[in-house]
């Protein structure tokens, strides 16, 4: 478990600390042969809930998804898992990991009715939340994340996660139905657009790049759509950040979804940089437009390079790279 910063962390004194240990060890012991966690209790929605933190070698253990099979929605309490996405997760993980760079991934929810659990409440919304063995948490939202670090957890790179934890919000609710709904409730959520998803991400590869090309090539600066999924032209934008890191992975490999990962920002944007200002400001199609800041250019003039000009829509960018 990361160590937390000593100046936060030296707030309690060691006596205090020593007193709640001794106060809450028996609890542990009492409870040792099922599993034990601290954990956070409140009303959320008309129920209880509950926050903990489980390693990851429980994961097996402790949590089950039960997706629906066939054409019978009723025969589990969430949708089957969508092939591959699972093995992109943990992917992901294992990719950051090896790096030693941080990563995250979202809270899974998962419900449990009462009747199966016990709550030692302390005080405060503080509570120690015992779970029988044998007593396993349904999954709400979550079966993928669940599965991909099960499977991490279970392969020869288990050391990448052994020794995290993994946040879990436990819903207090027996009754299939509303479990249903829940699942359903949860996933009505807006799919982001590419460009704000670029756009907040890491500073490397051909995002590191995009970024870099766009605040030092004059065609796109400040005309670049960095969150939307297209440029609107009465805002004087012709590009999305993510017609520009398609650009860059054709430039380098003749791929547009390449990520890049091992190419330097710097080393490969400086490049970049120059032959791309050479060519917008010889290029008799993309002169003006370039030479003039988004701000001065006219919404007719925007209209009709995206109109005229190959160079103004995305596959013209890819082309070019």
């Amino acid at each position: 478990m990361a160590q937390i910063n000593e100046n936060i962390n030296n707030s309690v004194s060691s006596e205090v600390k020593a007193k709640f240990s001794a106060f809450i060890e028996p609890f542990f012991f009492e409870h040792h042969r099922d599993r034990c966690y601290p954990g956070l209790i409140f009303q959320h929605g008309k129920r209880t809930m509950l926050q903990i933190n489980v390693p990851a070698s429980d994961f097996s253990g402790l949590l089950q998804a039960k997706p629906s099979t066939g054409n019978d929605p009723d025969s589990g309490k969430n949708r089957p898992e969508v092939k591959g996405h699972a093995n992109e997760i943990k992917k992901y993980i294992i990719e950051r990991a090896r790096k030693d760079k941080p990563w995250i991934v979202g809270t899974l929810t998962a419900n449990l009715d009462p009747k199966d659990i016990k709550i030692l409440e302390l005080g405060r919304g503080i509570c120690l939340v015992v779970i029988r063995r044998g007593v396993k948490l349904d999954i709400t939202d979550g079966q993928h994340r669940k599965s991909a670090i099960h499977e991490l957890i279970e392969s020869a790179e288990s050391n990448l996660i052994s020794d995290d934890d993994f946040p879990i919000t436990l819903v207090l609710e027996g009754d299939f139905q509303q479990c249903q709904a829940d699942f359903r409730d949860m996933a009505q959520t807006r799919q982001l657009d590419k460009s704000l998803l670029l756009s907040f991400g890491e500073f490397s590869g051909r995002v590191g790049i995009a970024k870099e090309l766009i605040k030092r090539v004059p065609m796109f600066e400040g005309k670049t759509e960095k969150i939307k999924s297209s440029p609107a032209t009465k805002d004087n934008l012709i590009y999305t950040i993510n017609y520009i890191a398609r650009f860059v992975s054709c430039v380098f490999t003749n791929d547009p979804s390449h990520q890049l990962r091992d190419y330097d920002v710097y080393e490969a944007s400086d490049a970049l940089v120059i032959c791309l200002n050479q060519f917008f400001s010889e290029c008799s199609n993309t002169e003006y437009v370039s030479e003039t800041k988004a701000k001065e250019l006219t919404v007719d003039e925007i209209a009709a390079f995206k109109e005229n000009c190959i160079l103004g829509v995305s596959i013209g960018l890819e082309i070019l790279g």
